[in-house]
């Protein structure tokens, strides 16, 4: 397309020379054939020069086109990236979270395990408490039951001791006066008469 522009131009400046060259109202006139072979020497090369140059926009234009899907490349890659590390961040974000979280059940797990702990500790001590002062209560009225019982059973030997002493007593006096008894029935007759 550029080379046939190219053509047109040069044929149209052909067409001037046969023309004549017309400048500031002057007529110029000049040897056509030197003209013509330049001319023909600029269509020879023309062609080439211009391939050459659209070969060059061509290879601009993938060198552009592949910049550009590099760039693109680049671009959604840095993209994706940038999403990765943000959908990590947030995941980090989220287990971060989590993790506090759970770290925060497990302390109010282990607080209120501490706590009902304590209450349980303060329970049974209070309640060992009241049962060592009722096993306390308990062994006060045994022994004040036993020594009751032991009490008992010592006026009650007193008391067979001192009956059993009165017996003796009763069966010794019992003894000297049938020892006496017998003595007097046992003395002759004169004896007694005195």
């Amino acid at each position: 397309m550029t080379e046939l522009r190219v053509n047109n131009l040069i044929d149209e400046a052909d067409e001037l020379l046969d023309n004549k060259f017309h400048v500031g109202g002057y007529c110029l006139f000049m040897n056509t054939d030197d003209l013509q072979d330049i001319l023909s020497k600029i269509r020879a090369i023309l062609p080439e020069e211009i391939k050459t140059a659209e070969m060059i926009l061509k290879r601009r234009d993938d060198i552009y086109m592949e910049a550009q899907s590099r760039a693109d490349r680049i671009i959604s890659e840095a993209q994706n990236t940038a999403a990765n590390i943000l959908s990590e961040s947030e995941l980090i974000r989220a287990v971060r979270e989590k993790a506090a979280k759970i770290q925060e059940q497990v302390k109010e797990s282990c607080d209120e395990m501490k706590s009902k702990a304590a209450e349980e500790a303060d329970t049974l001590r209070r309640n060992t408490y009241k049962e060592a002062m009722e096993i306390k209560d308990g062994a006060k009225a045994y022994a004040e039951r036993l020594l009751n019982e032991v009490e008992r059973d010592i006026d009650n030997a007193h008391r067979q001791v001192r009956q059993c002493l009165e017996y003796v007593a009763q069966q010794k006096q019992q003894d000297i006066a049938k020892e006496a008894h017998r003595n007097y029935s046992n003395k002759p007759m004169v004896e007694q008469q005195k």
